[in-house]
């Protein structure tokens, strides 16, 4: 857990809203477990060092003719394995995991402050064709 949530940190945004305290993390890794429509991936390099991550869920849904979602969250890249294609390799395993799991639809959000993610999720073949938005609960 130590590992991810570096990575999770490893930003200018990370750092201001990651904590220390290792807890709910934990806890949250366990909800993420016991519910198979969740997948949290950890990628390691070949030190075995955890060099990227992000979580999977396969949302069923009743618009556009009842298709399942794959939603893609928490994506990190450390920063020494950025722009080496490590992002790219994830997100194609992303997009068959979501296939074979029935998604027929991807979808992610970003922060608006994140230009480089931005750009990179639009060569991907992503498109701004909603509009998203968050409210603290």
């Amino acid at each position: 857990m130590p590992a991810l949530v570096a990575l999770l940190t490893d930003d200018e945004l990370g750092r201001t809203r990651e904590a220390a305290d290792l807890t709910r993390y934990e806890a949250a890794h366990d909800a993420i477990s016991r519910d198979s429509s969740h997948f949290l991936a950890a990628v390691r390099d070949e030190s075995d060092r955890i060099v990227g991550t992000m979580q999977l869920t396969v949302v069923p849904g009743l618009s556009r003719g009842g298709a399942t979602r794959l939603q893609i969250e928490a994506v990190r890249v450390a920063a020494s394995e950025r722009s080496s294609g490590l992002g790219t390799a994830m997100f194609e395993w992303a997009h068959e995991h979501g296939r074979n799991h029935g998604a027929t639809l991807a979808q992610l959000t970003t922060d608006h402050a994140r230009d480089q993610a931005l750009r990179f999720y639009e060569r991907l073949g992503y498109v701004h064709s909603h509009a998203g938005l968050k409210r603290p609960l």
